[in-house]
């Protein structure tokens, strides 16, 4: 009796995943908290491309400094995004080599919450860094539609949560290899950013190029954040940028939810 009175409770069974994800999400975001300095820093590469990208799109458009933000503002949130949660599985990586990971997945937590929750850890930091870059700008002449602003905001969300749950898929299918995360994170990372129109327009570009963005997911979340952001709610735009940015979320959640059940 007392065998069966000691193997009984299963942590499958006491597994709650809503509960779970939270205490994950709690988790992974107190280090963010505690040093919000990392968050500030990661605002010098979009700066830095706001700064002198900019400049240069002025000159080269003749158009003024408003309507050129207007247009590169919008692209240089959803950079924040594709930097920012594509490179975040290297923080699981990280924790595998030291071990924490293992010690993770002995808890009495339901493996989907391990991945769930760390995914959702990425709103936070994409909605601060989004409402500063928006705030920094807002003085030149960028123009901000209130309803824009939410829904473009919560579009980013979306598309962060999918990019950074294929991140710690990646994660877990290099393990220890660094090296090998890396260089498929960089191979992918650039390729995207070229041809979503996100820095430059891709208008004059060769015909292939124009073809590849036409079924890039990044190209139609940048082109929904620019319709939000000029008021533009019923854009056609606004409704590829929502199944783009939905469709990278469900299949980055699931592969992902697939690859941590398979790492226990």
């Amino acid at each position: 009796m007392t065998t069966e009175i000691q193997t009984r409770p299963d942590t499958a069974v006491r597994a709650n995943p809503a509960r779970d994800t939270w205490n994950v999400l709690t988790r992974e975001l107190r280090p963010v908290v505690r040093d919000p300095f990392t968050l500030i820093f990661s605002l010098v590469q979009p700066l830095v491309f706001l700064g002198l990208f900019a400049p240069l799109l002025v000159g080269s458009s003749g158009a003024p400094v408003g309507e050129t933000l207007q247009w590169f503002v919008p692209g240089v949130l959803v950079m924040i995004v594709l930097f920012g949660t594509g490179a975040t599985g290297s923080n699981l990586q990280y924790e595998m080599m030291t071990g924490s990971h293992e010690r993770t997945l002995v808890a009495p937590l339901a493996r989907s919450s391990l991945l769930v929750g760390r995914a959702l850890k990425e709103i936070a930091p994409i909605v601060v860094q989004a409402l500063i870059i928006v705030l920094i700008a807002w003085p030149f002449g960028f123009t901000i539609d209130l309803a824009g602003l939410v829904i473009g905001l919560l579009l980013l969300a979306v598309f962060g949560v999918g990019l950074g749950a294929l991140s710690y898929t990646l994660a877990l299918k290099t393990k220890d290899r660094e090296w090998l995360f890396w260089g498929v994170q960089q191979t992918l990372i650039f390729p995207l950013l070229i041809l979503s129109g996100m820095l430059l327009p891709l208008d004059e570009g060769p015909a292939w190029m124009r073809a590849v963005a036409a079924v890039n997911p990044v190209n139609w979340v940048v082109q929904a954040e620019r319709a939000l952001f000029a008021g533009d709610l019923g854009a056609i735009e606004v409704l590829w940028g929502w199944i783009a940015a939905l469709a990278l979320a469900a299949v980055g959640l699931a592969v992902g939810v697939r690859a941590m059940r398979r790492s226990s």
